[in-house]
């Protein structure tokens, strides 16, 4: 789309229109530019999370489907808008996961909880040092000692990975439904990329892997075309309550970090650079 004229009131001064009714816009989706009022923006933002769903065939009538929450911004979106949508002739579950990091991983588990007792939806918390034995906090000071190791969040993402696939099939749940946003995805593929990792990368995508196995329950990513600042902006207007003080400390370890900053760049230089990516 080309850049639209900008929108002077009586006054000469310069405001944006919504798209939609006209009135004064209260979000601009730069990769358009797009602009919306607040209802507007919520129907948009969730008519694509449907259409998300619709043109991957995420999910299928009937289905038990398993949200892994983490009581953060994107994995409550999706507790919300599954409970809102597709709630009725399905069960839906959520597994939240304590990692075992004190003083942080505590509060996010703990609204984690409040919002799945608001919205009725049966939920089960997981520790690592119930299922393995070790903390993260126990973790780290390893690490430190051997940086060869690789940084905490690889040793975290496994292990979670670990008990969401397991409770998944212990429940008898057929999909797996995670967090990850538009962001996330393209920040992955670059890494493959400079990893020259192919095989990894082929296993991407809005429903994760490329072959069906007894073994795991199929991921899918409901927000994976939704960009990270958008989800922000939702959970603002609709006023849905999620962990959002800080991240987890251990976090600065992981190699993401980099490619987030670059690809942050381009994004605010050359809007629409992460669905070039996409696609």
């Amino acid at each position: 789309m080309g850049q639209k004229k900008e929108n002077f009131d009586k006054k000469g001064t310069n405001t944006k229109k919504c798209d939609k009714c006209g009135k004064e816009a209260s979000i601009t989706l730069g990769y358009g530019p797009h602009y919306f009022c607040e209802n507007h923006f919520i129907n948009f933002f969730e008519n694509r999370f449907r259409k998300t769903i619709r043109k991957y065939n995420l999910i299928e009538q009937g289905e038990k489907i398993l949200i892994a929450l983490s009581g953060g911004k994107d994995s409550t979106v999706i507790l919300f808008l599954l409970a809102k949508y597709y709630k009725k002739g399905r069960e839906l579950e959520a597994l939240i996961i304590d990692e075992g990091v004190k003083g942080y991983r505590d509060k996010s588990v703990k609204t984690a909880e409040e919002n799945c007792k608001n919205l009725g939806i049966k939920y089960k918390i997981i520790s690592f040092k119930k299922e393995f034995g070790v903390t993260n906090d126990e973790i780290m000071p390893l690490i430190e000692k051997n940086p060869k190791l690789g940084g905490t969040c690889a040793f975290c993402g496994t292990l979670r990975r670990n008990i969401m696939n397991k409770y998944a099939k212990r429940i008898g749940a057929k999909k797996l439904a995670t967090g990850h946003n538009l962001d996330d995805e393209v920040q992955s593929f670059v890494m493959n990329v400079f990893n020259n990792d192919f095989e990894r990368m082929k296993r991407m995508g809005a429903g994760a892997g490329i072959i069906e196995h007894q073994g795991f329950v199929k991921r899918i990513k409901p927000l994976y075309e939704t960009p990270e600042k958008e989800i922000i902006a939702y959970c603002a207007f609709k006023g849905i309550k999620h962990y959002s003080e800080e991240c987890c400390p251990y976090s600065w370890t992981a190699k993401r970090n980099e490619y987030r900053e670059m690809l942050n760049t381009f994004e605010d230089r050359f809007p629409g650079t992460q669905y070039s990516i996409l696609r």
